[in-house]
């Protein structure tokens, strides 16, 4: 018996989320396992670093699952490429330690939300980033993100739906970047920044947590909340005090460490 470790890269657009959901929808986990099943002749259980949900992307979603074949990893990798659809790509396969678990062994994940801030909204790119035509204080946002650095309750940034008990959460790093609207491996770009790159990392994160926490940036940069209100919220436990959840486009996976 053997585990194996993937490296997946995919767009999330078209698919109802990475988690399984009877066959009615179409899931990224779903569609590695049935891939797996074909070329390894033998029933597959997938274990996600953890969930994305529907038209939520990633660049580094990780990924294991036990099995008896002997088939070399290149073989695997090769083979899942060959058989997924374009939109999932697995970027590395790997044979690590038995005991390893895709969840409970990360240390911490990297999630970046992007956000196209100008006038008129994108035709190319508009599956991958959040149209947000309004006038932003990006040195504000900056400054309220340092509220939430460190082991906190984020109560108030997680879904009102969810059922989690444990809303304690450690943000390791926020970043907020500005730079030029461009397509990488192309020579269209534009010189005014237009894009915004929030970028956190953190040992976890609650149901809507990214989403929700950059709803409420961009509350504050827009002036629709003063400066101060990202700590006030995040004291409140109080999900209602909090922005609106961004949409799930502009989020993705970025990595996940061990």
């Amino acid at each position: 018996m053997r585990n194996i470790k993937l490296t997946i890269e995919y767009a999330g657009t078209k698919y109802a989320g990475w988690q399984v959901q009877g066959r009615r929808h179409r899931t990224i986990q779903g569609t590695l396992e049935k891939a797996l099943q074909k070329i390894l002749r033998e029933k597959i259980h997938l274990i996600g670093s953890g969930r994305t949900d529907a038209g939520v992307h990633a660049f580094g979603q990780v990924a294991n699952f036990k099995t008896d074949s002997g088939v070399p990893v290149w073989k695997i990798q090769k083979a899942l490429n060959a058989n997924l659809p374009g939109d999932i790509v697995i970027t590395s396969v790997e044979d690590v330690n038995f005991d390893f678990h895709s969840r409970f062994d990360a240390k911490s994940k990297v999630y970046r939300y992007t956000v196209l801030n100008r006038a008129y909204p994108p035709a190319i790119l508009k599956d991958k980033v959040y149209f947000y035509p309004y006038p932003l204080d990006v040195e504000l946002m900056r400054k309220e993100t340092k509220s939430l650095l460190g082991r906190h309750d984020f109560k108030s940034f997680c879904a009102s739906s969810s059922s989690v008990k444990d809303t304690i959460r450690t943000i390791k790093n926020i970043t907020i970047k500005k730079s030029a609207y461009s397509l990488q491996l192309t020579v269209y770009s534009l010189k005014k920044p237009s894009l915004i790159t929030i970028e956190i990392e953190a040992d976890g994160f609650l149901y809507n947590m990214v989403r929700n926490i950059t709803g409420t940036l961009l509350e504050i940069g827009r002036g629709k909340l003063p400066a101060g209100s990202l700590k006030r919220i995040l004291l409140a436990k109080n999900r209602r005090l909090a922005g609106p959840t961004a949409p799930a486009q502009g989020l993705c996976l970025l990595e996940v460490k061990y």
